[in-house]
């Protein structure tokens, strides 16, 4: 398959769909989506739909990966945190935009092989941590934004205690069948909440969202 043709024609669906910051839609032009997905799926890489990447996870649709990016409001200067690095394609496109990307993921084989894909491709300014996403990472914050790609029934609240100054936290959040995106901005010791849009995700698992007794499967 003509790869970079296919990325073009993604990114022109992502545009006729409404995402209007150039530097969100630059970034997902660069990234070769099809090589963070599993062999089997590289035909429909760019199609706009999520695809599964093992261990029961997916891979966002291109579509929501750009519309959580475009509200995170990202600044070539800032430090972001992504809660659930999956393949690592949404950490990529993070990359291109700003200065540094944090990501954790909780299952130690998808961090691994993230990490091991993301090093080869050259995303240096990408660090991947194994752990507890819902904890997010005390050593590091405060983080200008941050991201949560998988579903969690409220806020986390050491997410929220992580958002520096004006920080932006962009989440699902809801029940297992659906969720809102929210927005929420540090404004001094207030947290204003936006929402964005209708969504379902994966769930979040962790000491502050969904357990491992809620959802065994996970």
């Amino acid at each position: 398959m003509d790869f970079a043709n296919e990325r073009r024609a993604m990114v022109d669906l992502l545009i006729r769909r409404g995402i209007s910051d150039q530097r969100v839609l630059d970034a997902m032009t660069q990234v070769p989506r099809h090589l963070f997905v599993p062999a089997h799926e590289r035909s429909h890489a760019y199609n706009d739909q999520a695809l599964p990447i093992g261990e029961g996870q997916t891979i966002s649709q291109p579509y929501m990966v750009a519309l959580m990016l475009e509200a995170l409001q990202l600044a070539p200067t800032d430090r972001v945190l992504e809660i659930g690095a999956g393949s690592g394609y949404a950490a990529a496109v993070l990359s291109r935009i700003v200065k540094h990307v944090h990501t954790i993921e909780c299952r130690e084989t998808l961090a691994h092989n993230a990490a091991a894909l993301l090093r080869t491709l050259g995303y240096e300014n990408v660090t991947v941590h194994i752990g507890d996403g819902t904890q997010g990472l005390p050593d590091y914050a405060p983080f200008d934004a941050i991201l949560v790609s998988a579903a969690s029934p409220w806020v986390p609240a050491p997410l929220r205690e992580q958002l520096a100054s004006s920080g932006r936290l962009v989440i699902p959040v809801g029940g297992r069948q659906a969720q809102i995106l929210l927005r929420l901005r540090r404004e001094g010791d207030v947290l204003r909440t936006e929402r964005l849009c209708d969504v379902r995700f994966v769930p979040l698992i962790g000491g502050h969202a969904w357990t491992t007794e809620q959802y065994p499967e996970r």
